[in-house]
């Protein structure tokens, strides 16, 4: 091969580079619209508090549960509830937040009015205003 017929020929790379610059942006865009599309970018939504709790079961019928540290929390968005459905109330009032160290009795003589057994499970579920939930703390009586 001549160098001057190397110089001079047409044929070039420069079409197959395109052809794959093309489709690698094809690729990219669909993938993007698609997110949006189904809608995948909208599951991100709050998450819960980062908090630790403790539980101290009297043996009869009364739970305490106390915040022992992290986020402080709005009262009204902690439910605490057993897995009969016997228990199900909330921490507190809406204005007031749960901070390390406040604490809050449930059973026949705390909240609810139904006593916490020894086979319960009792669990802390945050909910914030935009319906995300989550699980804070469970508790599983001895002889749950």
């Amino acid at each position: 091969m001549q160098l001057k017929q190397l110089f001079t020929e047409e044929d070039a790379v420069s079409p197959v580079i395109g052809v794959i610059l093309m489709v690698a942006i094809t690729v990219i865009l669909a993938a993007v619209i698609g997110t949006f599309v189904l809608g995948l970018g909208d599951q991100v939504g709050d998450t819960g508090p980062q908090t630790q709790f403790s539980f101290d079961y009297d043996g009869s019928d009364i739970l305490t549960i106390t915040h022992e540290s992290g986020d402080k929390i709005k009262a009204s968005e902690i439910t605490i509830k057993d897995a009969d459905g016997d228990i199900n109330v909330a921490w507190g009032a809406s204005s007031s937040f749960v901070t390390a160290g406040d604490s809050v009795d449930v059973g026949s003589s705390g909240l609810g009015s139904t006593a916490v057994e020894t086979d319960d499970t009792v669990r802390l579920i945050w909910q914030s205003g935009s319906s995300d939930s989550s699980t804070l703390q469970k508790w599983e009586g001895p002889e749950a």
